[in-house]
C-alpha cells in the first residue's frame, strides 16, 4: 500500500505545541497550499490542510517557524474519529508529517512577524537592510564578470 504526501506551503498561524501525558511533544498546524491551476474567474484557489507532527520535529517547528513561514513536508494521510460533546461521531483527516524542511531563512520569518505586529524598530530595520544586501550578493552570478574560459581538470569533476 502507498500513502505518501508531499506539500509546500505557508503556515496559516503559529504552530500549536502540546505535550501528551507521557511527555511526548505534538504539534498541530495548517498549511495553505495553492492549487496549480486557475478557476473559471482566473484566480488560484488555496487548500488549507491540517497537519500534525510528533516529538523533536514538533518542538523544532514551534521554535523556528511562525505564521506565514514557507515549509515543505512529506508524510502520510491519516484519519481518526472520536465522539463529540453532543454524542455525534467526529471524523478528522490530517497529514502526519514525517519530514519538515524550512524553505526560507530564519531572518525572513523574523522580519515577517515584526512587520505583521507593526513593531519594527530602527535597529531591526538597519539589520534587515544588511541581511537583504547579503542575500543580493548570494543571488549574483559568480561567472557574470568572467570573460575567459574556466579551466577545470577531469580530476575535479564529481562524475
Amino acid at each position: 500500500m502507498i500513502n505518501n504526501v508531499t506539500l509546500v506551503g505557508r503556515l496559516t498561524k503559529d504552530p500549536e505545541l502540546r505535550f501528551t501525558g507521557s511527555g511526548i511533544a505534538v504539534g498541530s498546524f495548517t498549511v495553505a497550499v495553492e492549487r496549480p491551476f486557475s478557476n473559471a474567474q482566473g484566480e488560484r484557489e488555496t487548500d488549507f490542510i491540517n497537519c500534525v507532527v510528533w516529538r523533536k520535529p514538533a518542538e523544532n517547528l514551534a521554535n523556528f517557524t511562525r505564521k506565514g513561514s514557507l515549509i515543505g513536508l512529506t508524510g502520510r494521510i491519516q484519519t481518526r474519529n472520536y465522539d463529540g460533546n453532543d454524542g455525534k461521531k467526529i471524523y478528522v483527516t490530517e497529514v502526519v508529517a514525517e519530514n519538515i524542511q524550512y524553505l526560507e531563512p530564519k531572518k525572513a520569518n523574523e522580519e515577517r512577524s515584526d512587520s505583521s505586529e507593526g513593531n519594527q524598530s530602527q535597529s531591526k530595520s538597519n539589520s534587515s537592510q544588511g541581511a537583504k544586501n547579503e542575500y543580493q550578493k548570494q543571488d549574483e552570478d559568480p561567472f557574470e564578470k568572467n570573460d575567459g574560459s574556466i579551466d577545470i581538470s577531469d580530476d575535479d569533476l564529481p562524475f
